[in-house]
């Protein structure tokens, strides 16, 4: 990995690489999907300016391990002081991008919400990140990733058959329906605003990002190709060639053999009976899942490694988390570098030309704010106070 292995670093903007370098982006201060957005940009090259509010987030990491703070810079504002709005709009003046992800209404309060920030900088876009949407009957209430994939019906698909859904983290609702659309939105919108020099506001809701990730499930629903019932189909581990199966030790196999071409390298690697059941023969399902699962009872973790290694039958160990960073395959791309003594993803994607890179560790609360002031001409970004020392 281009600048992640090596551990170079930049101060601030100058001499950043990525496609995103010359972009200004402000961050006003978060948890979840805005600030992994943020983190998205500044990682393929963007200049990152975070805006801490004094005292933090009850919910903040130690600096070193929040890992979203990275490729950022801070600066500390009070925006319930009464300067604190227009150190905000000076800050915008100078930016391309914003991303805010307060509850509907909190951002124009504070005097931050998009027409006063497009009043000073037309060709600003505003990115606000919520999880029900700007409008709708559950826009002003609570709500985290789990909530939100339960109303779209995403939860609904993921799980055994006749068990409880099965939690995927926050990882399909904050940052696949919210954080990816939110930065898809944004750059989308910054290739318009340079066209035109019309900036605009782009709602990204968790709920409408992770409904549009499931198109292709509602045209196979349909045509009657997917039954709306977890466990049962094709993708959803109802296929017993779409499944995970336990070895004699414990070990976990992730098998996606679909094609047959695949499952037929698959069947014949696992030493299936010539008369099992045929791969498609859903009625004989639950014979086949029983006879896989009985083969790879009959071996180690370690023996199947060494069965499927170099093969097409699509079978794969599932790790942990330190394992995958052990990976050969993920080594030897560099996906998991560990870099100011923190084991963490590369960026991605790549680029040939304009590869991203780990360029600042997360940012510590108000630490870059004379340098943004100075760097993006902001001189009332710092406080009088500190001025005078």
């Amino acid at each position: 990995m281009v600048g992640a292995s090596t551990g170079t670093t930049g101060a601030g903007s100058a001499g950043a690489g990525g496609p995103l370098a010359g972009v200004r982006v402000v961050e006003l201060a978060g948890i979840g999907p805005g600030p992994f957005a943020a983190m998205l940009l500044g990682d393929l090259g963007a200049d990152v300016v975070r805006v801490d509010r004094p005292g933090g987030s009850p919910l903040a990491q130690p600096h070193r391990f929040d890992l979203a703070n990275r490729n950022k810079r801070s600066v500390l504002v009070d925006l319930k002081a009464a300067d604190g709005a227009e150190r905000v709009l000076a800050l915008v003046e100078r930016a391309d991008l914003l991303i805010e992800g307060y509850r509907p209404g909190v951002a124009e309060r504070l005097g931050v919400g998009p027409q006063a920030c497009l009043a000073r900088n037309p060709a600003l876009v505003y990115g606000r990140m919520t999880g029900w949407g700007q409008s709708g009957p559950l826009a002003a209430t609570a709500g985290h990733d789990i909530d939100y994939i339960a109303l779209t019906g995403a939860l609904g698909m993921i799980g055994p058959a006749g068990g409880p859904p099965a939690i995927p983290a926050n990882l399909l609702g904050d940052y696949a329906g919210g954080s990816l659309y939110l930065v898809v939105g944004l750059l989308a919108a910054l290739h318009h605003a340079r066209g035109t020099g019309a900036g605009q506001v782009v709602d990204a809701a968790v709920v409408d990002g992770t409904a549009h990730l499931g198109t292709l499930f509602w045209g196979l629903l349909a045509q009657g190709a997917w039954q709306d019932r977890r466990g049962v189909n094709l993708l959803d581990g109802g296929a017993p060639c779409y499944a995970v199966y336990q070895a004699r030790d414990g070990g976990q196999f992730a098998v996606g053999a679909l094609e047959p071409q695949f499952y037929a390298e698959f069947a014949r690697l696992l030493e299936l009976p010539e008369d099992a059941p045929a791969q498609y023969d859903t009625e004989r399902w639950p014979e086949l899942r029983a006879l896989i699962s009985f083969r790879f009872a009959a071996r180690t973790s370690a023996e199947w490694r060494e069965v499927f290694a170099g093969s097409d039958a699509c079978v794969t160990e599932v790790l942990t988390l330190a394992q995958a960073a052990a990976d050969p395959h993920l080594t030897a791309r560099g996906t998991y570098p560990t870099w100011h003594g923190v084991t963490q993803p590369a960026p991605a994607p790549r680029f040939s030309a304009t590869p991203g890179e780990l360029r600042r560790p997360p940012a510590v609360p108000g630490a870059d704010t004379a340098e943004v002031a100075r760097e993006w001409d902001v001189p009332g970004l710092v406080p009088q106070q500190d001025q005078d020392q």
